[in-house]
């Protein structure tokens, strides 16, 4: 191995049962370069990483792994990460009732006489903490911060172990714009200090603004590699390389035929369900019409994602107050099987936790919205429910060697397609989906807005929290602006621009 290269995969090839995840795959990364990984949902990614950080072991996998020169022979994550190495995954891998500081030395605690320092751990958490950019108090509690601290403490943790190679797995899909930028940032200071990082992203504009070079992955083996030290690379370029063809629209055309409105919610205010002051939504009025895509924006914290929860059945919140009406009738909804009959579907923004059932297989999870519809005399019709989960299989592309493979085991993308196939099995009147869109490659975005489109041409109504805003203004016919509980006001799809949406938010 080249000692200008602190990471170097050979002919890596990993199985899975029924699938082969990795295909002899090359794999190259400089000292102190930002390595960007990019592919489709399903090219391996993730696979490659875990690998290469030790989530999956030595012998399990073909090939070999370098690691400043020498091949790892690693049998878990704690091996690689004494070597010098650490991954920050996706999914934070945070404890959530434990504080800051003990979160920062978990698993190498600092003792004295065998006992656990903790004045130690609190006073050298507070250099980790300002290193990455964290004012918050050591003695937080994790799971009463943002998504986006959480992703800082998960920073600071690796790099309190002398981390040399820093993974990031899709570290900016649950930011904002804002804590994107900060991130992308900090990751340049890495770089000016020696540590070299790997981010695989979706994100092609970010890849772009960050990397030193670029390795794309299209199903499970590596395609090419770009040095963009010695030349430039256009997205498009990029796009070809992950889909094998070229997409000349990122966002497919609709013609809007809008109707009467079908949705209203009005004067709606909910409170925190553990601090029963404090307001998260505060009056909120809106409406969505037949045929239409309306989309909520602001920035992390405003309050979108409690506004849908708590109107889906009472799924979030405390003291919710105000009407809602469908078809110009008020309902209530008591929990989320009430929504859903009565023709209101939700997708979560977190499709680990509240999505999907990961130790169900993929037809289960795709179905188990839906029974009833598949059952006779109250008894679940198999050939039915094999049939409705294999035609969104199909319609969505999920790739799953079989139906009865473990939603564990699909990636993040097709994870997130499973979770709308249920959603859109039920076929409800309004569909209200949560981050549609996050981590899922281009190639899949497009397939997504695609089913959008066709479910508003079939006369449904499609509410969608995005965080992207060139999303929103490319899909929506009206975009509704919060921020800190509040809707500050609404657009039309002509007079909507980033600028405009985020001084809505802050100023107005």
């Amino acid at each position: 191995m080249s000692d200008q290269y602190i990471l170097e995969v050979k002919n890596l090839t990993k199985d899975f049962p029924g699938v082969r995840a990795l295909d002899n795959v090359e794999f190259k990364v400089r000292k102190g370069e930002i390595h960007c990984l990019v592919g489709e949902n399903g090219a391996g990614k993730s696979t490659l990483m875990n690998v290469v950080s030790g989530v999956y072991p030595k012998g399990t996998y073909e090939g070999q792994v370098f690691f400043k020169g020498n091949e790892t022979n690693y049998r878990n994550t704690k091996d690689s990460e004494l070597a010098g190495l650490a991954i920050i995954h996706q999914e934070l891998t945070l404890s959530p009732y434990l504080s800051v500081y003990e979160n920062l030395f978990l698993g190498h605690m600092k003792t004295r006489f065998g006992v656990i320092d903790w004045d130690s751990c609190l006073k050298d958490s507070y250099p980790l903490m300002k290193r990455v950019g964290l004012n918050e108090k050591p003695q937080t509690i994790v799971s009463k911060m943002s998504v986006g601290k959480q992703q800082l403490v998960e920073i600071a943790r690796a790099i309190s172990q002398k981390a040399e190679l820093l993974i990031f797995d899709e570290p900016t899909s649950s930011l904002n714009d804002d804590e994107s930028q900060k991130l992308l940032d900090l990751m340049r200071e890495f770089k000016r200090e020696g540590i070299t990082c790997i981010m695989i992203s979706h994100k092609l504009d970010e890849v772009l603004a960050v990397a030193d070079s670029i390795t794309i992955l299209r199903d499970g083996q590596s395609i090419v590699s770009y040095d963009l030290t010695e030349r430039e690379v256009t997205e498009k370029e990029i796009i070809r390389g992950m889909v094998g063809r070229e997409l000349k629209n990122l966002f497919p055309q609709k013609e809007p035929d809008i109707g009467d409105v079908v949705f209203e919610v009005k004067n709606w205010t909910v409170y925190h369900p553990d601090y029963h002051t404090m307001k998260i939504v505060d009056d909120a009025s809106f409406f969505v019409r037949k045929g239409e895509i309306v989309s909520f924006c602001g920035p992390m914290g405003a309050g979108r994602t409690e506004l849908m929860m708590s109107i889906f059945g009472n799924s979030y919140g405390y003291g919710a107050s105000g009407e809602i009406f469908l078809n110009g009738d008020r309902v209530e909804f008591k929990n989320p099987k009430d929504a859903i009959e009565k023709g209101v579907g939700y997708v979560s923004e977190d499709r680990k936790s509240l999505g999907l059932i990961l130790l169900q297989d993929v037809k289960t999870n795709i179905t188990n919205s839906s029974l009833p519809k598949l059952s006779k005399r109250g008894v679940v019709d198999k050939d039915l429910e094999m049939k409705s989960a294999e035609k969104y299989r199909q319609a969505l592309q999920i790739k799953t060697p079989s139906l009865l493979q473990l939603a564990r085991n699909l990636s993040g993308g097709n994870q997130q397609k499973v979770v709308l196939s249920r959603c859109l099995l039920a076929d409800p009147d309004v569909f209200i989906v949560d981050e549609p869109t996050r981590g899922i490659d281009v190639g899949a975005k497009f397939e997504i807005y695609s089913i959008l489109n066709e479910m508003v041409k079939q006369g449904k109504s499609v509410i969608v929290v995005s965080s992207e805003l060139v999303e929103a203004i490319s899909m929506s016919d009206r975009i509704y602006v919060m921020n800190e509980g509040e809707i500050k006001g609404v657009l039309n799809r002509d007079e909507a621009t980033q600028e405009r949406i985020m001084h809505m938010a802050l100023v107005d």
